[in-house]
């Protein structure tokens, strides 16, 4: 029984509290396979970053990375984060990976690779923070 081979692409998933945007590229990261965002598959503009779109949004990415020959993905997460962005990923990011799996495509490694500020940039709110 010969075992097929699994060809692997990267799947590239931002999701902020309004989008979530799918970007699945070959193994290097320079390549485009696919992409596909809340804001293609809705009307509603306060539905973008919903689980629903998401998941809809995965599905669209995912069949035409089948179509070109992608069976395995390694999923990387990333929320808006930097120095005054959060750093949790929106509701959109676990919908998304549950969606690409339930396609049929071999999921390797989840990371997450919100971008973390190493003391750059002075944060907003002066001084004192921000006084409520």
């Amino acid at each position: 029984m010969a075992r097929q081979d699994t060809r692997w692409g990267i799947a590239h998933i931002f999701s902020s509290y309004n989008n979530t945007i799918i970007h699945i590229t070959d193994v290097t990261g320079t390549e485009t396979i696919s992409k596909a965002s809340g804001g293609m598959v809705v009307k509603a503009d306060r539905m973008e970053s919903s689980p629903t779109a998401a998941m809809i949004a995965a599905k669209k990415a995912a069949e035409t990375a089948f179509e070109k020959g992608i069976t395995g993905i390694h999923v990387k997460i990333k929320a808006p984060g930097g120095h005054d962005g959060p750093s949790n990923p929106g509701p959109g990011a676990q919908a998304a990976v549950r969606a690409l799996s339930r396609m049929g495509l071999k999921i390797g490694i989840i990371e997450d690779v919100t971008p973390i500020p190493h003391d750059g940039c002075r944060k907003k709110g002066g001084k004192r923070g921000r006084r409520v």
